[in-house]
């Protein structure tokens, strides 16, 4: 009892045609069907109403289809078609029973449920039962005539019929042996096939291509009910193992499997309907490609909720990971497998199909991780790569085989990345991460040569700055030889610092072109500099002129200061300082750094020094001016880019250089003749004659009375003393009013020093002589009144001031050489 209600019988189509897709999935779930793959089994049974087949299956299958009521008579019992799973055979068996044909119910002429049915059986079962009545053997107008005529008009409708086995049961045996009955039953089966209409394709096809046919006899069973079941039992035993080679349905074809069977049934029965023919091949492709989508996408709907797959998809977001590839193969191998090991059953060429669409959904579904996993890959490489080539570059290693090592180390790691993040199942194709490394690696390395070329190109420009100070050294020593000494230190100087930068710059391996460009832009700096510091001294021409002329003009030979004594030429020395002011003025004028010759020293001098060129009439004048070599813009043999000071320009420097330094020339004449008239203190020539005849009488009485030459010669050495004492020579050096005054204020207190001083001689000692220093405050004072507007210039002024303990004392070197002398000569009276 408990095996009749494991059987789980399901109406599977109703009378009415409507397919129960609910109760098969049911029923499918509940036997678990799907689970079976190919080992499975279908036996339908067809008959006429009422002719026990309900009855029968119950008995071969142990199962629970409804049975008719002989108490109630003899009506249709099973309504459309009904399933149920076959209890205790193996393998999985349904069985199907079929509504009876020729039924009361629908009438002579509604046949159209008896063939769709009986299509539906042959396309669905692999064994059908044919029930029949014994005593129909043998009869032209046998109730299963009409049977066996429609199962085989069904089969045309088969292209590619599946091999079904038919097996004949004969209800209520009679004493005729079977061995008899087989024959004649086996005759007129192949004499219906034989006036069956069949298409071209199977219009020559035997019988035996599309059945198997096989013949069972039954007792009654209201009569023989125990010997029934005994040979229901036997019978039992031939559905067993009902698929293997020499079963029953051992030589089946295009069987789908068994998770298919619920779709292929409703597609079956679909078609059917529609009154389409049933394309069995075609069918069974379908069923395949659907059911092997629905296995594919639930695969990849597991897979997208996998938790190891979503842990390794989180990881992969933070950074990379180890063994990726490793623990990506294995989750897609599990889901691969299960789907291979579900579609197994399934048409080969769709299984395949899907199976490869499931892939490249699969890997199409992981396949940003990957890139991701790709990124963080990259993006540690290269960071690698900055950290190792600056180490390596703070170590001082050549540049070029630091970068090239480092390249190849992080080249190599990425490379094993990439490897390790591989799956056995895609050939994933990294070369564009990797090529987009090389060029942020080639950006890079380009990006810091260049940063270090530029650090070197620096250091060596500020070397090459300091030409600065040498060239504007030269050039305030300005001569003849200044270029070509400017000339000398800028390529002493290029060369060294080229020499220098090409040794630096060997370890980057740069091409020669760029080399020699970088050397050239070295030199083309050196010579900017050169030229940068030329325009600028060129702009302070003037200011240089003008100090030149007050170092030649206001300086001797020995480049001491001059004191303008009346014995020097000015015209002479003037003319000397304006060539050398001039000189300066033609160096300043151009650049010359190419070696070129150029006469712009002869043109200044030319035109420009006073008495070199003379004109006798104004119509020469005229001439000269037309002609003018300064009346350009340029200068001959000299390109404009390096002109400094145009023609134009130099004259009329020159003539504003002209006029600030007359005045300087004039202090110096003024200077010259205010010397010329503080020395001349003697009387002149004619009164000393007078005096000399005028005052003969009064020398005569001298010589005649010794004690007046006595006296005079006291007095001769008081007044000598007196001169020295008071310096009367130094007083009246800056006038006659000056040294009056002076001499006038210091008379009284040098009489009275000489008096103490013989005094004390006379005693025996010696007191120092007082200071000097209120006197000579007050003899600057005077000095200064008297001359509040001095023509004098400084460099004229020869005198010196120190400092001592006594005061402030000033001092001439000509006059401290007459006073020491003169003082001697007074010490020696």
């Amino acid at each position: 009892m408990a095996e009749v209600d494991n059987c789980c019988s399901t109406q599977l189509i109703d009378g009415d045609g409507e397919f129960n897709v609910v109760g098969l999935d049911n029923f499918m779930r509940t036997t678990k069907l799907s689970h079976c793959g190919l080992s499975y089994a279908v036996v339908a049974i067809m008959g006429p109403q009422s002719s026990g087949k309900s009855t029968l299956l119950n008995h071969l299958f142990h199962t629970n289809f409804r049975e008719m009521d002989a108490y109630r008579g003899r009506n249709q019992t099973t309504k459309g078609i009904w399933i149920a799973h076959c209890v205790g055979i193996e393998p999985f068996t349904v069985a199907m029973d079929l509504e009876g044909t020729d039924g009361r119910e629908r009438g002579e002429d509604d046949t159209t449920f008896e063939k769709q049915s009986a299509l539906f059986a042959l396309a669905i079962a692999d064994i059908v039962l044919i029930n029949m009545w014994c005593h129909d053997i043998g009869r032209e107008q046998a109730a299963n005539k009409p049977l066996l005529k429609t199962v085989f008009q069904v089969m045309t409708r088969l292209f590619s019929p599946r091999k079904t086995t038919l097996l004949f049961v004969i209800r209520d045996k009679t004493k005729t042996p079977l061995e008899y009955l087989e024959p004649i039953l086996r005759e007129d089966i192949q004499k219906i096939w034989n006036a069956v209409s069949k298409p071209e394709s199977h219009k020559d096809t035997p019988f035996s291509e599309f059945f198997n046919v096989e013949v069972t006899a039954l007792s009654s069973f209201e009569e023989k009910e125990e010997l029934f079941k005994e040979q229901v039992a036997q019978l039992r035993q031939r559905f067993f193992n009902s698929i293997s080679p020499g079963g029953l349905a051992g030589d089946r074809r295009g069987v789908v499997p068994a998770s298919g069977f619920s779709f292929s049934a409703q597609q079956i029965w679909k078609v059917i309907k529609e009154n389409k023919d049933l394309d069995l091949p075609a069918h069974k492709v379908m069923v395949a490609t659907v059911r092997c989508e629905e296995i594919a996408n639930e695969k990849l709907r597991h897979l997208s909720s996998d938790e190891g797959w979503l842990a390794l998809e989180e990881a992969v977001q933070c950074g990379p990971v180890s063994g990726f590839g490793r623990k990506l193969s294995s989750i897609l191998e599990i889901y691969f497998s299960e789907y291979d090991l579900e579609a197994l059953y399934f048409d080969e060429g769709v299984r395949n199909a899907k199976r490869k669409q499931l892939e490249s959904k699969a890997l199409n579904f992981v396949h940003p991780a990957y890139l991701n996993l790709l990124g963080h890959l990259r993006f540690k490489a290269l960071e690698d790569f900055k950290s190792r080539l600056e180490q390596m570059l703070n170590k001082g290693e050549g540049f070029a085989d630091s970068a090239h090592t480092c390249t190849k180390s992080c080249m190599l790691e990425f490379d094993q990345g990439c490897a390790d993040a591989a799956i056995r199942h895609a050939n994933w194709d990294a070369s564009k991460v990797r090529d987009k490394l090389c060029r942020d690696i080639d950006s890079h390395t380009s990006s810091v040569r260049n940063a270090k070329l530029s650090e070197l190109m620096v250091t060596y420009e500020k070397q090459l700055s300091s030409l600065s100070e040498p060239v504007e050294s030269l050039f305030d020593a300005a001569g003849r030889d200044t270029w070509a000494s400017i000339r000398k230190l800028l390529t002493r100087e290029t060369e060294t610092a080229v020499s220098e930068f090409s040794t630096a710059i060997s370890s980057f391996e740069l091409d020669q072109q760029t080399v020699e460009k970088m050397l050239q832009d070295l030199r083309d700096y050196a010579r900017n500099v050169v030229e940068k510091k030329a325009r600028e001294e060129a702009g302070k021409v003037l200011i240089r002129m003008k100090d030149r002329f007050l170092t030649v003009f206001s300086h001797d030979n020995d480049s001491m200061p001059r004191v303008w004594t009346g014995k020097e030429d000015i015209k002479t020395i003037t003319m000397d300082a304006r060539t050398a002011s001039l000189r300066l003025l033609s160096v300043m004028a151009a650049i010359r750094l190419d070696e070129k010759p150029d006469k712009i020293e002869n043109i200044l001098f030319s035109s420009l020094m006073e008495g070199t060129v003379a004109f006798a009439s104004s119509q020469d004048k005229s001439i000269a001016t037309s002609s003018d070599p300064l009346a350009s813009s340029t200068w001959e043999e000299v390109s404009p880019k390096n002109t400094l000071i145009t023609p134009v320009q130099c004259k009329s420097l020159w003539r504003q250089f002209k006029a600030e330094t007359e005045f300087t020339v004039t202090q110096a004449i003024s200077a010259q003749e205010a010397y010329k008239r503080s020395n001349n203190w003697l009387p002149p020539p004619w009164a000393i004659v007078a005096m000399v005849v005028l005052g003969f009488n009064e020398f005569m009485l001298l010589l005649r009375n010794p004690l007046y030459l006595l006296l005079l010669f006291v007095a001769y050495l008081l007044s000598k003393a007196m001169w020295v004492q008071m310096d009367v020579p130094g007083q009246f050096q800056h006038g006659t009013l000056a040294g009056l005054i002076s001499i006038s204020s210091r008379f009284l207190p040098t009489v009275m020093n000489l008096l103490r001083r013989l005094a004390e001689e006379a005693q025996g000692y010696q007191t120092p002589e007082p200071p000097r220093q209120q006197s000579s405050l007050a003899f600057q004072s005077v000095r200064n009144q008297s001359h509040p507007t001095s023509s004098i210039p400084e460099s004229s002024v020869s005198s010196n001031i120190s400092v001592s303990d006594d005061g402030i004392e000033y001092s001439s070197p000509n006059l401290s050489q007459r006073r020491s002398s003169k003082i001697q000569e007074a010490e020696l009276s």
